[in-house]
């Protein structure tokens, strides 16, 4: 492995009933509140009351910013951190997935800028400070109450994009799986793709000596493949709620990436497909891991690395055959575990044809080689589109 120095300083509070922890974590950093939320289904599921009852306990001061995307704009951020300017803002606390979470980190960070938010996405000013934000989670998934990094979707030029810094972690974070069971099955499904992507684009570096890690990343795959599907039969157990939960957590909060840069690519290129046709994100994924790893696989990029995935998480017997062969089974294996749980299987699940496969791979990776462990071409980026219609 590489030398690394790791430091997560966010707060993680969880359990049920953890929500009546905000009491002593919010004051901490004053009483005016910016609640930011999505869609409302927080007000359908009882998770905004029980806040707004801890918020009205400690007397908090309290403006909301609802409606926030399943891709978060860069305009409903900066629709954010001007009622943080002129409300004078102690800390946002956002209540929610981590799209809602992703536009909290944007918001506290621009509040404390004088420019266009976009600068602070696409690294024209690199923010030096911003609000603190607390978390309440509300659905298993991208990791974003643990750690600093965020995707911002500008819907007028067509471009998201991942950004971040230190400045960015939660403070705290409240995650209650009681708090998920209301999650429609889509969006569970949706869960369970990405934070399982998030783990592949760590697992796949090219790092040496990680048996630590490999042993992380490969177990926390397999308590989701175990899980998964129990989930899928019984919604509402809170016990498999919270394993999926943790999972998604431990998942992108830099515990399994110590030592080494995971590719990364196959996101990149997801977020220029959603940025284009406003897809799911985790549906994209679904899509385009699979095609991701079977044109690197045909091609020679380290196959027995997809092979010890193929052995050590989906059971494949390597006995009498290629490591190209048993690669090629275990991403078999991992189509029909996502297929069996209800994610997409082609673009073409989302209407989305050939039309704007170059384009796609231009936002992809715009003058360079994508991905620490693949390095693909625009041409291979392309053909990996082409597979996944």
């Amino acid at each position: 492995m590489n030398s690394f120095t790791f430091q997560n300083p966010t707060k993680l509070i969880f359990g049920e009933g953890q929500i009546e922890a905000l009491k002593n974590e919010l004051p901490v950093y004053g009483k005016k509140v910016l609640l930011v939320y999505g869609g409302g289904s927080i007000k359908r599921n009882g998770v905004y009351d029980d806040v707004m009852r801890v918020l009205e306990e400690i007397g908090a001061e309290v403006h909301e910013l609802p409606g926030v995307e399943p891709n978060p704009r860069v305009t409903t951020a900066e629709k954010g951190a001007a009622i943080c300017k002129e409300q004078g803002i102690d800390i946002v606390l956002a209540v929610g997935g981590g799209s809602v979470i992703d536009c909290s980190k944007l918001i506290a960070s621009a509040a404390k800028y004088d420019g266009d938010a976009w600068d602070l996405v696409t690294r024209k000013a690199i923010p030096e400070e911003a609000l603190p934000i607390g978390t309440v989670l509300t659905i298993a998934a991208t990791g974003s109450e643990m750690n600093a990094g965020s995707v911002i979707t500008n819907e007028e030029t067509q471009e998201k994009y991942g950004w971040g810094g230190p400045q960015n972690f939660p403070k705290f974070s409240i995650l209650d799986p009681a708090y998920t069971k209301s999650v429609p099955k889509d969006q569970t499904v949706y869960g369970i793709v990405d934070m399982m992507s998030h783990i592949f684009e760590q697992y796949f570096n090219n790092a040496v000596n990680t048996p630590v890690q490999d042993e992380m990343c490969e177990g926390v795959l397999r308590a989701i493949i175990r899980t998964a599907p129990e989930l899928m039969e019984d919604p509402e157990n809170t016990e498999l709620r919270g394993t999926i939960m943790f999972a998604g957590t431990i998942a992108l909060n830099k515990f399994l990436e110590m030592g080494y840069r995971g590719d990364w690519g196959t996101h990149n290129i997801e977020h220029a497909v959603s940025a284009i046709y406003d897809i799911p994100h985790a549906g994209g994924l679904a899509i385009l891991f699979p095609e991701w790893m079977k044109y690197n696989i045909r091609k020679g990029t380290r196959p027995e690395r997809f092979a010890q995935l193929a052995v050590n998480v989906f059971g494949v017997d390597p006995e009498g055959k290629t490591t190209e062969e048993t690669a090629l089974e275990g991403v078999g294996r991992l189509r029909s575990f996502w297929s069996s749980i209800g994610a997409p299987e082609r673009l073409a699940d989302y209407g989305i044809d050939d039309k704007n496969i170059s384009l796609m791979a231009e936002k992809s990776s715009p003058g360079a080689p994508l991905g620490q462990f693949a390095g693909l071409e625009k041409d291979e980026i392309e053909a990996v589109l082409q597979n996944s219609l």
